[in-house]
């Protein structure tokens, strides 16, 4: 019976070995090494308070894993980045991912975060919950190939406002490679 859980460092090998799976499956083999090694670096290089990881288990297996790190905005407000996510290849399409992010956001909300942030697919994120946001609400932490997939949803149910000057995301994703 698959169980949704928060990633434990335990599961570090199985995850990584996921992201470099799924990436592999559908980009190629250089950029499943290349995710690979971000979920590798993410985890050895962001602190332990500042990194939410959430994994699908059916029978000791992971199926999915998504992670949100802490996202500094030039305010006080409490925000976290969605990314990266993997599902079992042969998971997608079922839903997975989406009651995985729901996971994710409901405890975040439970935390108190008040913005979730990501970038990615508008068709995608957009059923649970991100919509489009332009840099002049939140700008993004380096350069985007693909503007209009940089996403957000307010976990407080207010309006998103503006946030004047720079952000910082977490150091394994300041990569511009990953933007």
């Amino acid at each position: 019976m698959m169980q949704l859980q928060h990633f434990n460092t335990s599961q570090t090998e199985w995850v990584i070995a996921l992201f470099t799976r799924v990436f592999t499956d559908s980009e190629g083999e250089a950029e499943g090494l290349l995710l690979g090694q971000l979920v590798s670096d993410l985890i050895a290089t962001t602190a332990p308070e500042d990194l939410i990881g959430c994994v699908a288990v059916d029978e000791n297996k992971v199926l999915g894993t998504i992670f949100f790190s802490r996202f500094q905005l030039p305010t006080l407000m409490s925000a976290f980045l969605l990314s990266p996510v993997a599902i079992a290849t042969e998971q997608q399409g079922q839903g997975l991912g989406q009651r995985l992010i729901q996971f994710g956001l409901a405890h975040l909300k439970e935390m108190g975060a008040e913005v979730a942030i990501t970038y990615g697919d508008p068709n995608f994120y957009s059923k649970v919950g991100f919509h489009h946001i332009s840099e002049a609400i939140i700008q993004a932490p380096v350069p985007l190939s693909h503007p209009e997939g940089w996403l957000a949803q307010s976990l407080t149910g207010r309006p998103i406002r503006h946030h004047i000057g720079a952000t910082q995301c977490a150091k394994a994703l300041q990569n511009p490679q990953y933007w």
